[in-house]
């Protein structure tokens, strides 16, 4: 059964000139940027959209179905006139703009990014809406190819040739703990740090710690860690509860301390800060519109790591 037309997405219909144009899923991944296994997953979907093979195997080559064939010329005229619309708009007035902005981000970099950046939308276009999602580092490149999403912000990340990419800001480390906790009176040595237990966040439980790069560079084992979890404020609420320790980037505990009883210490340790860049697809470079989310999302990014 074809899928519902709510459900249509345009990007595919790239996937399914590709294929027809060079005769093959391996073909068409390199024309795209794409893994071979990204494309036939975006053929798959293809398949269910139209209810119809689209393409058999004969040998080494794709054929197109007797459908496919006779749409095929349609699929690419709008292709085409899209691309023209989109070279001839050149000037816009967000105000005017009745869209949904998808962006994918970590939760802890929601935390602080999301209010400034709702209330420069609320200013500026009152008719976007936004929508948060977790973008698995792994499929990040895939993800802005297809057009699931317009721009991700992650750490730094190798990228392909089609992937275009930002440096917004570093981003440092601290140590959480509870207010009564006998480090809270000042800076926490290296020593004092390895003797307590700690509390992690993983989203993956089997992922190992990912600044043990960092403690064997200092000589050091691992942390004992009693708790691995999803997410940051479920992990301050233990360590507020508990003797444990909690690392986390400084800009996200900052807040948390203005509702927890935890307090902020500094780990003296030399690690490096972390890069925190915006990404997107080098097909939306000059879209007006694009470089106006940009701008958005970027300075709200900026300022709440500040």
């Amino acid at each position: 059964m074809a899928l519902p037309f709510t459900r249509l997405d345009l990007n595919l219909f790239r996937v399914m000139d590709a294929v027809y144009e060079h005769g093959g899923i391996s073909g068409a991944a390199r024309h795209l940027h794409l893994s071979q296994p990204a494309v036939s997953h975006a053929l798959a979907r293809l398949r269910r959209l139209w209810g119809d093979p689209l393409f058999v195997r004969q040998g080494n080559s794709m054929v197109p179905t007797e459908l496919t064939r006779r749409v095929i010329g349609e699929v690419q005229a709008h292709l085409r006139g899209l691309q023209s619309l989109m070279a001839q708009a050149d000037s816009f007035e967000p105000a005017t703009l009745d869209m949904t902005l998808r962006v994918g981000m970590r939760d802890v970099l929601e935390a602080i990014a999301l209010p400034p950046l709702i209330a420069r939308l609320a200013l500026e276009a009152p008719r976007v809406s936004l929508t948060s999602v977790r973008v698995p580092r792994d499929a990040l490149e895939r993800t802005l190819t297809l057009g699931e999403v317009d721009l991700v912000i992650d750490r730094q990340r190798r990228v392909g040739a089609r992937i275009r990419g930002e440096h917004l800001a570093d981003e440092t480390l601290a140590v959480l703990m509870h207010a009564d906790h006998p480090l809270a009176a000042g800076p926490v040595s290296l020593d004092d740090y390895f003797a307590c237990q700690h509390v992690m966040v993983a989203l993956q439980p089997e992922r190992p710690d990912p600044l043990q790069p960092v403690w064997a560079g200092l000589g050091r084992g691992p942390r004992e860690v009693i708790l691995r979890c999803q997410h940051y404020f479920a992990a301050a609420n233990v360590v507020a509860h508990s003797s444990a320790l909690l690392t986390l980037p400084r800009t996200y505990a900052e807040g948390l301390t203005r509702g927890l009883p935890l307090v902020l210490r500094e780990l003296q340790a030399p690690i490096p800060p972390m890069g925190i860049w915006m990404y997107w697809h080098a097909d939306r470079e000059g879209d007006p519109v694009h470089r106006w989310m940009r701008t958005c999302v970027g300075e709200a990014a900026c300022q709440a790591m500040r």
